[in-house]
């Protein structure tokens, strides 16, 4: 390729049927080449709009209700001292929170759907989720610590968590069926630690973690989405970049992996160990919120209509999805607040249910 043509991308046809456009483009420039396929490119630029637009509907709405023009105005530092100090101080930590742990769980749970080739291997399934709970409940109960000591606890249990799944199902069954069985297994015994962990605390904690465990971004700052945002700005680009060809990779088996060149192992645990992070210091932002990472993989491959582990349109998703879901627990009962992992609970139990059907239609159950 000529200099002139380097840094631009070209299409490369599809191996589909004529007639239907490119499968995916290529980028190619002096340093790096990569491909892209633009649909879902175009799915997550989409949901991306989505999630922020809801975000700002989030700071606009409360007892001080602003309009979507002033809200962008005193995010862009035009805003009165007022205006500032509700919009910065107040409602963008929460809003942020929600949106990097919505990220932060659709990343999660695609790396594990793909990892697992199932639809039902999300970390609250798997009981990675149970696993930072029960590190933030007994760093709640037993020392009634503040944000970091949290996200301390739920990275620690969570990454023990992992550990002991993936020990148990050990190395050649940490990709099927045992994962998923072993992990149910491990969330029924860690929801009975839990429940010990809230019979020991002080009325005031045990109502403190309760109203964690239900999955909440009620007062919500800077300190609480700090370790989660953090994650995603380390996490997503070595996953996206680093791992994402590897992943696509190791859908198509072991075997067909290995003779491509991928290290089988090596990768596979590095994902695991980004995955439990991401659903670990999510879990410490807003509790063990259901459901999100189950749903939004499975949302958007509908939507970009393409095999692999569609990692931007899920997180990008999940985003969406979890300020969707801020919004009607805030707005959608008159009179009443719920916290967001009821809403998710509702939506995400029903979104099951219609799974298992039509994965027992299609006979893969």
């Amino acid at each position: 390729m000529s200099g002139a043509n380097r840094g631009v991308w070209r299409a490369v046809p599809s191996r589909g049927a004529p007639g239907r456009g490119p499968h995916f483009a290529v980028v190619r420039t002096p340093a790096v080449s990569f491909r892209f396929r633009p649909r879902a490119l175009v799915v997550a630029g989409i949901c991306l709009a989505v999630a922020l637009g809801t975000g700002v509907l989030l700071i606009g709405s409360g007892d001080f209700p602003m309009s979507p023009a002033d809200v962008v105005r005193t995010l862009a530092g035009q805003g009165s001292p007022a205006d500032s100090l509700i919009v910065n101080e107040i409602r963008l930590p929460r809003v942020a929170a929600g949106l990097a742990v919505g990220a932060a769980l659709g990343l999660a749970g695609a790396i594990f759907q793909s990892l697992v080739r199932n639809p039902l291997g999300s970390p609250d399934i798997l009981g990675f989720s149970q696993g930072a709970a029960t590190g933030v409940l007994a760093v709640i109960v037993l020392t009634g610590a503040g944000s970091v000591a949290v996200a301390a606890g739920a990275a620690g249990g969570g990454l023990l968590t992992g550990l002991v799944v993936y020990l148990v199902a050990g190395r050649h069954g940490a990709h099927g069926q045992r994962l998923i069985l072993v992990g149910i297994g491990v969330a029924a015994i860690l929801t009975g630690v839990n429940g010990y962990l809230i019979t020991q605390a002080e009325i005031t904690e045990a109502a403190r973690a309760v109203l964690w465990l239900t999955g909440s971004l009620d007062g919500r700052d800077w300190a609480d989405a700090a370790p989660v945002i953090a994650a995603l700005a380390v996490l997503g680009p070595l996953v996206l970049v680093g791992c994402g060809r590897a992943l696509r990779m190791l859908e198509m088996g072991d075997d067909a992996a290995h003779g491509l060149g991928v290290p089988i192992e090596r990768v596979r645990v590095l994902l695991l160990a980004a995955a439990v992070l991401l659903t670990a210091l999510a879990a410490a932002a807003a509790g063990p919120v259901s459901f999100v990472a189950l749903t939004a993989p499975q949302l958007a491959r509908r939507l970009t209509r393409t095999a692999g582990p569609n990692l931007l349109p899920a997180a990008c998703m999940g985003a969406a999805l979890l300020a969707a879901a801020d919004w009607a627990a805030q707005r959608g009962f008159p009179g009443h607040q719920l916290p967001v992992g009821v809403v998710t609970g509702l939506l995400g139990g029903g979104y099951l249910v219609w799974l298992l059907v039509t994965e027992r239609k299609t006979g893969r159950m």
